[in-house]
């Protein structure tokens, strides 16, 4: 500070010096400029909060050690990928029932074979609890499909024909016991993936199984196999004297038999598929002529009577189930 003398005779007066008066001018320029540098700073602070967001997401995305990053619409996303942002209705995204869960292919594999093993555990139960009774079997349905049976009785050609035979009639049983199973453990099988209608489709479908593949023995019994060994004794009766074999009249008996046990699974099989949306009524009435094709050569092909009546009744069976299923659906709007 430098001192001056008043002409009029005061005390002096301190006058600032043009070093002073820049050198507080220059603090308050950078008082004034303080404000700037805080935006500044507060604009890289956003930058490195919204790079640091960003190397959030980058890690989740890489599959790294952070467990919460961001998705697109600015919603927590977990480390299994999930939204935690509620739908509309207040639910979450949810691809499929929450018991269903993601297993490896040899896991499935192995899980398939178990359960067809039960299957056919409770199927050879069966076999083996009907065969000692097969004898009486064999004799009440040769008696009732035979013509003149108490003087035509069956020829054996073979040793092993009569045990072979036995086995196959107890096999019957088998079958008929193995069809629900198999249906049972589809249904364990694909429990997981199904929502709550579904499995109660399924349980439904057990017991259904097992009525259907009655009612088609029975069919069998009571209608097929009757006009099959009267159309074979009507051609062949003028021309040679009948003598049927064991071996060779039951494979007829038991296959018919067998056959209907499993088309009488039709309907059970369209309403499941429907019910769970697989396929539609509308889209099966479409191709129906695909299906009447399918059911010929299938016919064709498993059955053991050449001159094709057999395979001609059941396809007309299978058809008529096929078409009545269809009906039913259609007039009930279900």
């Amino acid at each position: 500070m430098a001192e001056h003398s008043d002409p009029s005779g005061n005390e002096p007066t301190a006058q600032p010096t043009p070093t002073a008066s820049a050198a507080a001018g220059s603090e308050a320029a950078d008082d004034a400029t303080e404000p700037i540098d805080d935006g500044n700073r507060a604009d890289d602070a956003g930058d490195e909060s919204t790079r640091g967001h960003e190397n959030d997401a980058d890690r989740v995305a890489d599959g790294g050690t952070e467990q919460v990053g961001l998705d697109t619409e600015g919603a927590t996303v977990g480390s299994d990928g999930a939204s935690d942002t509620p739908d509309i209705d207040g639910g979450s995204f949810i691809d499929g029932p929450e018991t269903d869960q993601e297993m490896p292919l040899a896991d499935h594999i192995e899980e398939m074979m178990r359960r067809l093993g039960i299957v056919f555990l409770f199927a050879g139960v069966a076999t083996v609890i009907t065969y000692p009774l097969a004898a009486d079997i064999i004799n009440y349905l040769w008696a009732s499909h035979i013509p003149s049976a108490e003087f035509n009785r069956p020829r054996l050609y073979g040793p092993l024909e009569f045990i072979l035979t036995k086995l196959k009639v107890a096999g019957l049983a088998g079958l008929l016991v193995g069809l629900p199973m198999f249906v049972y453990q589809t249904y364990r099988f694909m429990a997981p993936g199904l929502y709550d209608n579904e499995r109660r489709y399924y349980l439904a479908a057990v017991p259904t199984s097992l009525v259907l593949g009655v009612v088609g023995v029975l069919f069998a019994h009571f209608l097929i196999l009757p006009f099959i060994f009267s159309y074979f004794t009507g051609y062949t009766e003028p021309a040679a004297v009948i003598a049927f074999g064991l071996q060779e009249t039951f494979n007829l008996i038991l296959i018919m038999m067998a056959w209907m046990a499993l088309v009488f699974q039709i309907p059970l099989f369209i309403m499941l598929a429907i019910m769970m949306g697989l396929v539609t009524r509308e889209w099966l009435e479409a191709k129906r002529l695909i299906f009447w094709g399918v059911f010929l050569a299938i016919a064709f092909v498993f059955s053991p009577d050449p001159t094709g009546m057999a395979p001609i009744i059941v396809t007309l069976t299978m058809v008529g189930l096929f078409e009545g299923t269809l009906a039913l659906l259609r007039w009930t709007g279900n």
